[in-house]
């Protein structure tokens, strides 16, 4: 049963290798060298996850929600998050496909680089995996973006990822550093700015509203750096809807 997993994942990667080429990495000068960082970027869909698992070029582990590495539990869990925004007469058959692509991803996300978060008591579970991966040399890549909107480039974080630094600190002794991550499909490419330091003396509240402020700041103004694109939003909303990265002027190529 265990080699069958392997081969549905290593069967998706192929496809996905496919129909989602690699895209194209710019600063990744920014990201600590002999020492793991926390990445954090916006979902973009599924290609925030998608590039990351099969194109990062460093050793990585990505968080994924439990529930989608969870036979059971993923349907009600994909349909709600994916989905339950879609017009009513036709959410009867993303509920169906919901249970359709359960038995596909499952195996797939179980045997990628993945570290399952959990929200509940089990939270310590997801922390102690992610800083056993960060002391291996791994970096950690969390997209926490929430349905709630922050700019028409990232909606808001949620905010308790940045306790993992603060634990990892205690561990550890050394610093630790998040590195925002833009993930812009329309142009196959993938950008990392500068790092935002954990303040370790902070209380936990302040550095937590601290943190994910920079984040968010960095990736907006990353994004508006760029060339005239459509952004993928963190919601799943008709393309015709995407925003654009920044106003235009009539000199710019509006084609992406």
């Amino acid at each position: 049963m265990k080699k069958l997993s392997w081969y549905c994942y290593r069967a998706a990667c192929a496809l996905m290798r496919r129909i989602c080429p690699a895209p194209e990495f710019t600063g990744l000068e920014n990201l600590p060298q002999g020492r793991p960082c926390i990445i954090v970027g916006n979902h973009a869909h599924t290609y925030g996850p998608v590039y990351s698992e099969l194109y990062l070029p460093f050793p990585r582990a990505i968080w994924c929600i439990a529930d989608m590495m969870d036979l059971k539990a993923l349907p009600d869990y994909a349909f709600r998050d994916f989905w339950s925004h879609k017009p009513r007469w036709c959410r009867w058959f993303y509920r169906i496909l919901s249970y359709i692509i359960a038995p596909i991803c499952v195996p797939v996300l179980t045997n990628a680089h993945c570290v399952g978060v959990y929200k509940d008591y089990r939270v310590m579970t997801t922390l102690r995996k992610s800083i056993r991966h960060m002391e291996a040399g791994d970096h950690i890549v969390i997209f926490p973006e929430k349905d709630v909107p922050c700019n028409d480039i990232v909606w808001e974080f949620q905010e308790g990822f940045v306790d993992l630094a603060a634990m990892y600190a205690r561990r550890t002794g050394e610093p630790v550093d998040f590195v925002p991550m833009y993930v812009a499909p329309k142009l196959k490419r993938v950008c990392f700015g500068k790092p935002v330091a954990f303040d370790p003396t902070a209380s936990p509240e302040a550095e937590r509203v601290r943190v994910c402020h920079a984040l968010t700041e960095a990736i907006t103004d990353m994004a508006r750096s760029l060339p005239i694109h459509s952004v993928v939003p963190y919601p799943n909303i008709p393309r015709r809807q995407y925003p654009l990265n920044r106003p235009t002027n009539p000199d710019e190529d509006l084609s992406t």
